[in-house]
């Protein structure tokens, strides 16, 4: 599926971005501490974002896998909560949006373990 290539590489692009911001923009804005928990979610965004470039290939050489495309959503829907909850929470300073963080993690987590199947599962 196309789409997970698109949404994989606008993901790359707002994670560039947002490290680039995080360098520059909140270098002297926010606290080094915070500033490391921007750079996590940075990291994890990128990481992720190269996940779904590579679901998108997959769910192109396995089209009639559900699982594959089921472990785009969800690392998609972990890059929204982890990497998300994490520029909410340095941006706004409100400390318990760190709570959504783990189902984040859990997200993602789902994705590589759905991805997994989904290869192991593949006749070909």
């Amino acid at each position: 599926m196309k789409i997970f290539v698109v949404l994989g590489s606008l993901s790359a692009f707002l994670g560039v971005g947002l490290g680039a911001f995080g360098a520059h923009g909140l270098k002297t804005k926010v606290t080094p501490e915070m500033l490391a928990v921007w750079q996590t979610g940075v990291l994890y965004h990128l990481v992720h974002a190269l996940g779904l470039l590579l679901i998108g290939i997959l769910c192109h050489l396995m089209p009639e896998t559900a699982t594959a495309r089921n472990a785009g959503w969800a690392i998609l829907l972990g890059t929204v909560l982890f990497s998300g909850s994490l520029y909410l929470m340095v941006l706004t300073g409100i400390k318990p949006l760190g709570m959504i963080t783990p189902f984040g993690g859990i997200a993602f987590l789902l994705g590589w373990l759905l991805l997994g199947i989904a290869a192991w599962q593949y006749p070909g």
